[in-house]
């Protein structure tokens, strides 16, 4: 890839961007239920017993939704289930000491659902919480949620460690390309039929086509494949929430198509992208054509993870106004603290993309990644990235690159402004390709001031 010359010049100030939070969060209402309740134990749940709880679940939330909505209480104890279908208005509330165990049998998570699975859309497996078209939603409580996954169920599906060769897998050239290939070709969802003896992993909560959804306070742990993953949905709170578990691809919340977000107060220790923002994939992706947009995330914690806070690849339907601010990462295995991937096969613009006060200590790789060449994908959709600000960041112990930008002559990533930035133990201050409008604004990199010539 050819560099191109660097054009400094001050970028407008957006000193304005920040004043859209306020009336975004203003937006975004947390469902409220009624003071009802309908313990899992009354609908035939034996706490500490082996015994599946799928239909105790299932009963207990039909009569909630029926009785016009409550809360379904998971008392202290173990309960074993296969998938849970959530309904409108029922809050499913984990108490202190409750732990669910989710069924590792790929049986229990038929008959097929309409689903997206990394990003197209599909007829597969069940998520182990799932939801379709419905309002008024919740998890909460201070209870743990274990998908079981590990490198012996679910997660070997992914080719890679714990894979046995001779099994199958999703990198089968029968499997995950063939979806891809239907979308392509506008098969209808509805006979893209995948799930048993295809080997794609389920997500662990995906509501699909839902307004009006919380998140609160309890802990997911273990998930096949990535955790909270709302799809097309409007109105999401999520907060004071823990997601841990270091299987491949289990990326922490990644919300696809979706408008008025809230991500706030939450621990991630992922085994990919703690926060990935998507919309959609390829020719999917632009049929649907609906971006991800109004992004808040307030005071998260970000340990493991190919990325703190990530955008793509899945980008085809566009990303915009996304604000990270006051969050803190470190770990050795953190990759990037602020990652936007991309490739000439997704396409979409990802555009006004603000973080601030970001405290770091240890990062892997880059601290700033913006890529056009996500894995090398070639294709006819050359994305359009620009309006990326960062202010306020420090880094203690950096990693092999400060500031990486890879555009296309035809294609530059535009509008990049740090302001405020230190970063020490960084290999290589920054790396630019086909990029333009950069400004360094009080950016210290190993103890000494970088502007951009």
């Amino acid at each position: 890839m050819a560099l191109t010359c660097i054009t400094s010049f001050t970028v407008a100030q957006q000193t304005d961007a920040w004043q859209q939070v306020p009336a975004i969060l203003e937006q975004i209402k947390a469902p409220v239920f009624p003071d009802k309740d309908f313990p899992i134990t009354q609908y035939g749940a034996i706490p500490n017993s082996r015994k599946s709880s799928t239909d105790a679940f299932k009963k207990a939330i039909e009569a909630c939704s029926n009785a016009g909505g409550g809360r379904v209480i998971v008392p202290a104890g173990t309960f074993h289930t296969g998938a849970i279908y959530l309904k409108s208005n029922v809050n499913l509330h984990l108490e202190k000491d409750a732990k669910i165990l989710f069924s590792t049998n790929p049986n229990d998570y038929l008959p097929i659902v309409h689903t997206r699975w990394e990003g197209t859309e599909v007829m597969n497996y069940s998520p182990l919480v799932y939801a379709y078209q419905e309002k008024n939603i919740a998890i909460t409580g201070e209870g743990v949620l274990d998908g079981q996954a590990s490198y012996s169920d679910w997660w070997p599906w992914k080719g890679g460690k714990g894979w046995i060769k001779g099994t199958p897998n999703q990198n089968d050239p029968d499997e995950n390309p063939a979806l891809l290939k239907m979308a392509e070709d506008e098969v209808p969802v509805q006979k893209r039929k995948f799930g048993q003896g295809y080997h794609l992993r389920p997500q662990f909560v995906q509501p699909y086509r839902c307004d009006n959804i919380l998140i609160e306070g309890v802990t997911f742990i273990n998930s096949p494949m990535w955790n909270l993953t709302p799809v097309l949905c409007n109105n999401i709170t999520i907060r004071k929430v823990r997601i841990e578990g270091e299987g491949p691809n289990t990326d922490g919340c990644d919300p696809e198509s979706c408008k008025n977000v809230w991500i706030r107060d939450c621990y991630f220790n992922t085994g990919d992208d703690c926060i990935a923002v998507k919309s959609g994939r390829n020719k999917d992706g632009r049929l649907t054509s609906i971006p991800c947009e109004n992004i808040v995330i307030q005071g998260c914690t970000m340990a493991n993870g190919h990325g703190g806070v990530s955008i793509g690849s899945e980008t085809s339907g566009g990303v915009k106004n996304l604000f990270a601010e006051d969050c803190k990462m470190s770990s050795p295995n953190l990759d990037r603290v602020l990652r936007i991937k991309s490739s000439p096969q997704r396409g979409g613009t990802t555009e006004n993309i603000y973080m601030r006060n970001i405290e770091v200590g240890y990062v892997k790789e880059e601290v700033i990644v913006v890529t056009m060449y996500y894995q090398n994908q070639e294709g006819n959709y050359l994305p359009t990235m620009r309006n990326i600000e960062v202010s306020n960041l420090t880094v203690e112990h950096g990693g092999k690159t400060g500031v990486l930008l890879e555009g296309y002559p035809t294609s530059k990533i535009e509008h990049i402004k740090l302001q405020n930035v230190t970063m020490k133990g960084v290999l290589k201050p920054y790396s630019f390709t086909n990029a333009s409008d950069v400004t360094f604004d009080n950016v210290v990199i190993n103890g000494k001031r970088v502007d951009i010539p």
